[in-house]
């Protein structure tokens, strides 16, 4: 819609528009000059009259809707028409949506274009396939812009785990990313190593993330940096003994879900943040390992996996766990989890 700059009418504009209503036709510099408009007044007042289609310029006699669809016809320099300010609404409308025609349409064939690029580059046949993508990227700037733009399209959850402190120079970027994330009803989880979330500074962001509502756990060892969203999209480092040589960007769920495992193995291994207490053992009496043993003992975890992932040796699970059935009064092992959960001892 064309505008003048002004957000209300002129002050003279009004009585200028009802004398040149009163008159019909009529010479705009002489009705203009009768009410004492200085020369300023007199411009501003004719272009936002016809802008808002209040007055067209027409002859001394009659200027017809052809005439004026006609670019031969020449109207009188300074003779116009008063026109209805209902029909001025109309067809301000009419211009308008026709306007919104001529956008939606740009905007239609720019998103054919973009469609026909992301499927010949970006594979987005993954999203509901079976195909995935790698891309491997090394500039930081590049990986935060990834991120970002997975971020504007996530819908259902993201998980992440940080084997590392972050730096306080992403504190904000974070927080911005969760709230975005929160407001839209995704579901945030992080894990953190242990080590560093009691630092001053690290513990600041996780007491900051769980305040906006992030579900944050921390575990003895996370073993690697890695994002994965909506079970659609990873990012893991290329080499995950050193972040800063880049990055992994997996697409296709077929991929995706084994990352997805991972994070789900550590989250269930890890404990809530906040909830440690010193000495690493609970109201209960369990220390840390026997709480990630009882967890997995819980899914029907198998003693030497649960070795496995303790990195701890099968005879020291065995007499742990042995330990912890006669505490609880369990027969099984995958007993003695359920019981530990019913209690509590897992929270």
């Amino acid at each position: 819609m064309a505008t003048t700059g002004s957000t209300a009418p002129d002050g003279r504009l009004v009585p200028l528009y009802q004398e040149l209503r009163r008159r019909g036709v009529s010479n705009y510099p002489e009705v203009a000059r009768g009410l004492g408009l200085t020369s300023e007044e007199y411009e501003r007042c004719r272009v936002e009259l016809i802008e808002l289609g209040l007055i067209v310029p027409t002859t001394t006699t009659h200027a017809t809707n052809a005439d004026l669809r006609d670019e031969r016809w020449q109207p009188d320099a300074d003779t116009v028409a008063s026109v209805d300010p209902e029909i001025a609404l109309l067809r301000l409308l009419d211009r308008e949506r026709a306007r919104l025609r001529e956008h939606l349409a740009e905007a239609d064939l720019a998103y054919s274009t973009l469609e026909t690029l992301a499927g010949t580059f970006l594979r987005p046949g993954s999203l509901t396939r079976s195909e995935i993508a790698v891309e491997a990227l090394t500039d930081y700037r590049r990986i935060q812009q990834a991120l970002e733009d997975i971020v504007d399209v996530m819908q259902e959850s993201s998980a992440s785990m940080y084997p590392g402190g972050p730096s306080r120079e992403v504190h904000e970027v974070t927080l911005d990313r969760d709230r975005r994330q929160l407001d839209h009803g995704v579901r945030v989880r992080a894990i953190y190593a242990r080590e560093h979330a009691s630092r001053p500074d690290v513990a600041e962001l996780l007491n900051a993330r769980t305040a906006l509502g992030v579900e944050i756990r921390v575990a003895s060892v996370v073993p690697l940096n890695m994002v994965v969203i909506d079970q659609q999209y990873a990012m893991v480092p290329i080499h995950p003994e050193d972040a800063r040589k880049g990055a992994i960007l997996a697409r296709g769920r077929a991929l995706v879900r084994s990352y997805l495992g991972l994070f789900e193995h550590c989250w269930h291994t890890a404990v809530p943040y906040g909830t440690e207490v010193a000495g690493e053992r609970g109201g209960d009496g369990l220390s840390e390992q026997q709480r990630a043993a009882l967890r997995m003992l819980a899914t029907g975890m198998k003693d030497e996996k649960v070795a496995r992932n303790l990195g701890v040796s099968l005879r020291t699970v065995s007499r742990m766990l042995s330990e912890l059935m006669q505490e609880l009064g369990a027969t099984t092992r995958f007993e003695a989890g359920v019981r530990a959960a019913r209690l509590g001892w897992l929270d």
